[in-house]
C-alpha cells in the first residue's frame, strides 16, 4: 500500500493534498506536479511511502532541479513509484544504464547468473544499495537534520517529517 501526498508551503503554513502518481511517469512529471501545488514557486514535498518498507522525499523549490532522497533504495526498486525515484544519477551510474549489457556477457559456465564481479553478499556492481540514496541534508534548513532524517524508520517517518516542519495537522487530513 502507498501513500503519496504533496506539502506547499505558503505564506500561511504548510498546505497539504494527497495525490495520485498513476499518471506520473517521470522525475520531470512529478516535479510539474509539484509545481502545480504551489504557484509561487515556494518549497513543495512530495512525500511518499510504501508500507513499513521505504519512504521518499523530493523537495522543489521554484524551477530548481529537485532534490530526492530514499530511505532504502534497494526497496524503492522494487516499486513502481519508487522507481521514478531511482535516477542513475542518484544511484551514481551512468545515464541510460539499465544494468549489464547482456550481449557483453561472458558466459563462462558461472550458474544462476553469478559472475566473477560479485562480492561475497552475491551482490553485482550494478545492484541497488540496501541503504538511503540521495540528498540527506533535503529537509535541514526545514528543521530536520541528516542525522535524524538517516535514523527515521518507513512505519512513522512521514508522521514524524510532518510534525517536525509543524504540519502533521494537515498531513492526517490526507492521509
Amino acid at each position: 500500500m502507498y501513500f503519496a501526498a504533496l506539502l506547499a508551503r505558503t505564506e500561511d503554513g504548510w498546505e497539504a493534498s494527497d495525490t495520485e502518481l498513476d499518471d506520473v511517469e517521470t522525475l520531470s512529471d512529478l516535479a510539474d506536479l509539484a509545481r502545480e501545488a504551489n504557484p509561487d514557486e515556494d518549497t513543495v514535498l512530495v512525500l511518499i511511502e510504501q508500507e513499513d518498507a521505504w519512504f521518499g522525499v523530493v523537495r522543489v523549490d521554484g524551477e530548481d532541479d529537485p532534490r530526492i532522497y530514499v530511505s532504502d533504495a534497494a526497496a524503492a526498486a522494487r516499486s513502481a513509484y519508487g522507481e521514478l525515484l531511482l535516477t542513475d544519477e542518484l544511484l551514481g551510474r551512468e545515464p541510460g544504464s539499465d544494468g549489464p549489457d547482456l550481449d557483453a556477457l561472458d558466459l563462462d559456465g558461472t550458474e544462476d547468473g553469478e559472475s566473477e564481479d560479485d562480492d561475497e553478499d552475491g551482490a553485482s556492481a550494478d545492484s541497488v544499495p540496501h541503504s538511503p540514496v540521495g540528498d540527506s541534508e533535503i529537509l535541514d534548513d526545514l528543521g530536520v537534520s541528516e542525522k535524524e532524517l538517516r535514523a527515521l524508520d518507513a512505519e512513522d517517518a512521514l508522521g514524524t517529517i510532518a510534525e517536525a516542519l509543524g504540519a502533521s495537522e494537515v498531513l492526517e487530513t490526507v492521509r
